[in-house]
């Protein structure tokens, strides 16, 4: 990944609870602000997303473009890459998870080049806001969607 943005949160969900808000696309509406039609486009063996188009509305910024995601096999990272978009020439990016004590901590990393010319630090500053947004929401919605309260409720 080029130059690129890091940043980190804590969930209070295991790991597999957070992949799976992440693996879902279609609900990405429902709680991606910015999001307004999301599609699978494309799916891998395994039913996970291969190929998704996005198009998003954040005000006066607004884009079409698709991604293509490849899933670890251990189920702890996910990573993708603009195959196609309207404002932006690449798009490499990444959510790492790794269970702690206190929940699951899920990191993104992000690097974002547009068609439009832009001064790296205000590039690097639009990456820090999307990245932290895209966590404050996936926290929120993981979190909001509540814990199984049992084994039972796990295993179903």
């Amino acid at each position: 990944m080029a130059e690129s943005t890091t940043r980190s949160i804590v969930v209070a969900a295991a790991a597999p609870e957070v992949m799976a808000v992440i693996a879902d696309f279609p609900a990405y509406p429902d709680w991606v602000n910015a999001a307004s039609t999301v599609e699978v486009l494309d799916t891998l063996p395994d039913g996970r997303a291969h190929r998704v188009r996005f198009v998003l509305d954040a005000g006066m910024v607004k884009d079409t473009f698709e991604l293509e995601y490849d899933w670890a096999s251990d189920g702890c990272k996910v990573s993708w890459k603009l195959v196609s978009g309207g404002m932006q020439k690449s798009q490499d990016g990444s959510y790492t998870l790794v269970e702690t004590d206190a929940g699951t901590e899920v990191t993104y990393e992000l690097a974002v080049d547009l068609t439009v010319p832009m001064i790296g630090m205000f590039k690097r500053k639009a990456e820090k806001v999307i990245t932290d947004t895209a966590l404050k929401e996936l926290k929120k919605r993981v979190e909001s969607l509540g814990q199984p309260t049992s084994e039972a409720d796990a295993e179903a």
